[in-house]
């Protein structure tokens, strides 16, 4: 896991939460949508299928915990887990908490509106919780 490097649209876009075995956990700064974003701390890694067989079953854990972890915090209808990279190349799983009355309902979030930033104080609360729920 030596010479990662986060893309900077990623970096832009979301907030650092906590370094897990594989992944770097990171919050997408969209108020209307709980969001969380997994990244694989390979350098150049773009597709799953790159993934060692170890790390595949590493990050499916990683994407478990980070989806409880939204539903144990928000009750959502749904969570929605995908992996694009259509935009961004770099290997990157986005696990969704989505409601029935949430802006994109019932359709995908990736280009619904306009990304609505936490305001720091909410945003370093939310995170806090995140850390809480997730035990680090």
């Amino acid at each position: 896991m030596t010479g990662f490097t986060l893309s900077p649209r990623l970096a832009a876009d979301s907030v650092f939460i906590v370094d897990w075995p594989l992944c770097q956990l990171r919050l997408m700064d969209d108020l209307r949508f709980p969001w969380l974003i997994l990244v694989p701390r390979r350098d150049g890694l773009e597709e799953w299928t790159e993934l060692t067989p170890e790390e595949a079953h590493q990050l499916s854990d990683e994407i478990a915990r980070a989806g409880q972890a939204l539903n144990q915090m928000f009750k959502p209808t749904k969570i929605n887990v995908g992996a694009l990279g259509n935009i961004v190349r770099q290997m990157h799983v986005h696990v969704i908490a989505r409601f029935e009355t949430d802006a994109a309902w019932p359709g995908p979030v990736w280009g619904q509106g306009t990304r609505l930033p936490y305001e720091g104080a909410r945003r370093e609360q939310l995170r806090g919780e995140l850390l809480t729920r997730l035990g680090r």
